[in-house]
């Protein structure tokens, strides 16, 4: 008799069912264990290896000398740049590196402080780069009677309200030029300490925010001293720059007496820019790329003025970034998106210079503030050199 197995083939009783091919083996082994009293999971494939993950491409480097994947548009800072420039010879002729002087301090966001001797145009060079530029602009007259409320503002009460009402005071401007700043009181030269180094001014205790682009252009003469109030260091130092205009040569005087005999050419002078821009302008130039070894150059060179034996007034920290705005502004104005040794050097005169007090010895000794910021400068070493 014939008896079906569970596949459903016949098979024999008695005769041992054959495994199928492939399974004997393990089949086997487990019997042989669970006889032993062992009990023994049953076996399963391994699963095969995941396939390997396809490599990834390298990204492509960025081009040398930009500081990003998204450099700085320095193309439109130098454009509208060469545009102020321009504007500002049509005025002051025959004095390209002091407008240069002028446009960077204007495009790093600082204040310019412009001395000289009088005549020479200090008051034309401020007009003249206020109005290439379409914004607010106001001049104030400092005189030994100005009050700090004439600049900053005053609270009025109002008899129709009963209430006080604030009258922005001269400082409320894009540009503000300041002429004979010196011959105010210290109590009015105060007045600017607050909205120089943080744009905004207090009244009655409550804070005005000044709008951007903000700029303090200052005159002063330093020869006429009678009747005057030197600036304080604490004032000075809220100046980015410090510039002399200096005799024309004998060429652009002659032409002046041409261009300046019959109209006064700010009359004629047009804006080229306008506030919105520097703004934007500005937003780019402080994407400027300043390397490891170009700021601790930068430090050193101010840190060399604290301990030079014949200073006894060195550059503040502040004068370390107004150095470091400087140059990101020069570097721009130069269609470079990162600044170089060279960029500080050239701007160590003006931006350090008004910030320092030589010792009595080097001022018996005739030694100017110039002569000993060419001696720490050429001591200092100059990285990459």
């Amino acid at each position: 008799m014939r008896r079906a197995g569970p596949s459903g083939e016949p098979t024999s009783q008695g005769r041992r069912r054959v495994a199928p091919p492939g399974t004997e083996r393990p089949a086997l082994q487990r019997a042989l264990h669970e006889h032993e009293g062992e009990h023994v999971e049953p076996t399963t494939p391994p699963a095969p290896p995941a396939p390997p993950a396809p490599p990834v491409a390298p990204a492509p480097p960025a081009p040398s000398g930009s500081a990003g994947p998204s450099a700085p548009d320095v193309e439109t800072v130098a454009r509208v740049a060469a545009q102020i420039r321009a504007n500002v010879e049509k005025v002051i002729q025959g004095k390209s590196d002091v407008v240069l002087s002028s446009v960077i301090v204007l495009l790093a966001e600082g204040h310019l402080l412009i001395e000289d001797v009088p005549g020479v145009g200090k008051t034309m060079l401020s007009k003249a780069l206020a109005r290439s530029i379409d914004s607010t602009v106001r001049r104030v007259q400092f005189t030994p009677d100005l009050l700090p409320s004439d600049i900053t503002g005053v609270s009025v009460f109002n008899q129709s309200t009963r209430e006080f009402e604030f009258r922005p005071g001269g400082v409320f401007a894009n540009v503000v030029i300041g002429d004979e700043i010196n011959r105010a009181s210290p109590k009015t030269q105060s007045a600017l300490l607050e909205c120089m180094a943080e744009r905004q001014v207090t009244v009655d205790n409550v804070t005005y925010p000044l709008e951007s682009p903000f700029m303090v252009i200052a005159t002063q003469n330093p020869v006429e001293m009678e009747g005057t109030y030197p600036l304080p260091e604490a004032q000075r130092d809220r100046f980015l720059a410090r510039v002399s205009v200096g005799y024309p040569v004998p060429q652009a005087e002659l032409a002046m007496l041409t261009s300046h005999g019959t109209v006064n050419p700010l009359d004629d002078l047009e804006p080229v820019t306008d506030s919105a821009e520097v703004r934007k302008l500005c937003g780019i130039v402080a994407q400027v790329h300043v390397s490891d070894a170009v700021q601790q150059y930068a430090v050193a060179l101010t840190a060399a003025t604290r301990h030079s034996p014949e200073l006894v007034l060195g550059a503040s920290p502040r004068a370390t970034l107004h150095l470091v705005r400087a140059a990101k502004a020069r570097a721009a104005v130069h269609r470079r998106d990162y600044v170089i040794p060279d960029d500080l050097r050239a701007l160590i005169q003006p931006v350090l210079a008004h910030r320092l007090l030589p010792s009595a010895e080097a001022a018996v000794g005739g030694r100017s503030v110039a002569a000993i910021l060419e001696g720490i400068a050429a001591h200092v070493p100059v990285p990459g050199a």
